[in-house]
């Protein structure tokens, strides 16, 4: 059952298009922070005079602060208001842009990457300030754009990357992002509305540094357990840490009066099954960064590579991530007819029929451009699905700690991705002129696994509550209550 909770007048806005391209521009922006460096991981290691494991926490770093302030950012926007913490982020992530910028030293550029990850807390915020602002018969639309930004950026980050790195010092990744997060900063204090804050709840300090532990535990032995050893102490007791933690995390949560994430409004069904399809969603959208461009950039002389540079490889996987930009508000008028649960099972269907395609689409460049593209309109109807299942299902209130959470699934879906599809890719490999590289056989499980777990999204948005017509009437009359006609 959906939990009541009294309403905060919103923040009305006379040009809600500026608002919504302010915001999904955004979104787009910090989630270029996830991948842009990726291209670059090889090199890392000579670039900041480091071996290849302590250069690994460049990009760990940015996952692990992304997490934990996801979801703790977004429960400060509901708290105070969306728009200051906005700012907020923007800061954080321009600072941390700046940092890496000004150096070749590995300490200062992992604290830089870590900062840039506070960028992320910005799409649940920028649902957040939608679901208020805009109008309600474009509410649908404009949350669908900004909630696929993460997958719209992560896509074109690896060509945009490629393309600066190819062409100027590694620097310019970082001088890059510093821009946007200037522009970002800037946008939201000018163009973003003030948004009343819709909770009066005090801030759970406990249970923000317990969720914070949970999940730096976690998101480490995932992350790490591939060079550490599944079966090493050190993975094993970071596991255990882990689950200890989140126990006691629940326990208080359900304690105290204000807490950091209302779990019983999280699992509940309507909420619960649409994480679990967004961990799934986030597997497989990360399996299309790991797969495609080691095809595309694998010598010829393996007999299925396509000898590709990184600059070419990252132009042939441009357009998917254009084409998840412009499936997103397709897919938002289809859920306008027929539910967000549909278009989550249609766009999680379209993804496995993607995988399991890329299968015989691995002969050439445009096959595998045709192949990454068909995925990525699955993603952004999946995507764009999403805050509409979670909106109708939390009160006002927990709007933006929702989302939070709702991205943090995505990000953690990635996060399993990358160990359970890098473990598979090490360890199926063969040699190709005197170096590893990952075999066909490899390459197709990984396509396999990634289909499943698409298959796996579509079946649990089949075990999503289907939404009371009356009550998505009622939450209609009060949305343009809110907004205004």
């Amino acid at each position: 059952m959906r939990r009541s909770s009294a309403q905060a007048p919103a923040g009305r806005t006379r040009h809600p298009a500026i608002v919504v391209a302010v915001l999904s521009a955004a979104g787009i922006s910090v989630s270029l922070m996830q991948t842009f460096l990726i291209p670059l991981i090889p090199e890392l290691p000579t670039l900041l005079d480091t071996s290849a494991s302590n250069a690994s926490w460049v990009i760990t770093a940015t996952l692990l602060t992304a997490a934990v302030a996801t979801p703790m950012f977004g429960r400060l926007g509901d708290m105070y208001g969306p728009k200051p913490i906005l700012i907020i982020c923007a800061v954080l992530l321009t600072a941390g842009s700046l940092l890496a910028a000004t150096t070749t030293a590995l300490i200062p550029v992992i604290v830089g990457r870590g900062l840039q990850g506070f960028g992320m807390p910005i799409i649940p915020l920028g649902i957040s300030v939608m679901r208020a602002s805009v109008p309600a018969h474009r509410v649908g639309t404009a949350m669908g754009l900004m909630s696929a930004s993460l997958g719209v950026g992560g896509a074109l980050g690896l060509p945009l990357s490629a393309v600066i790195a190819d062409r100027f010092d590694w620097h310019a990744l970082f001088w890059f992002g510093a821009g946007l997060g200037m522009i970002c900063a800037v946008a939201f204090a000018a163009l973003v509305p003030h948004i009343p804050a819709v909770s009066g709840d005090r801030f759970d300090a406990l249970g923000a540094l317990g969720l914070g532990a949970g999940l730096v535990t976690l998101l480490l032995a995932i992350s790490k357990g591939g060079s550490w050893g599944w079966t090493s102490a050190l993975t094993a007791a970071l596991f255990v840490a882990s689950a200890v933690t989140f126990a006691l995390f629940a326990l208080w949560q359900f304690r105290t009066a204000t807490p950091i994430v209302d779990l019983r409004t999280t699992l509940e069904r309507p909420v619960l099954t649409t994480n679990l399809a967004s961990i799934a969603v986030g597997f497989a959208l990360f399996a299309m960064s790991l797969i495609a461009p080691q095809i595309l950039e694998m010598p010829e002389g393996s007999g299925y590579g396509l000898g590709q540079s990184m600059l070419q490889a990252g132009l042939w996987m441009a357009p998917g991530g254009l084409a998840m930009m412009l499936s997103s508000p397709v897919a938002a008028r289809i859920a306008g007819v027929h539910g967000p649960r549909f278009t989550l099972f249609v766009g999680s269907t379209v993804v496995a029929v993607g995988y399991l395609m890329g299968l015989l689409l691995m002969n050439s460049p445009w096959q595998l451009c045709l192949f990454n593209v068909l995925v990525s309109v699955g993603v952004g109807f999946a995507f764009s699905s999403l805050p509409a299942l979670i909106n109708a299902a939390v009160p006002v209130s927990e709007t933006a700690a929702a989302n939070g959470i709702n991205a943090l699934a995505r990000s953690l879906g990635t996060s399993i991705s990358s160990a359970v599809l890098g473990a598979v890719l090490a360890v199926m490999t063969t040699t190709v002129a005197g170096q590893q590289v990952p075999s066909l056989a490899g390459l197709r499980v990984a396509l396999l696994i990634a289909a499943a777990s698409a298959v796996v999204a579509a079946l649990t948005a089949l075990a999503i509550p289907k939404a009371d017509r009356a009550e998505e009437a009622a939450d209609l009359a009060l949305a343009t209550d809110r907004t205004g006609p």
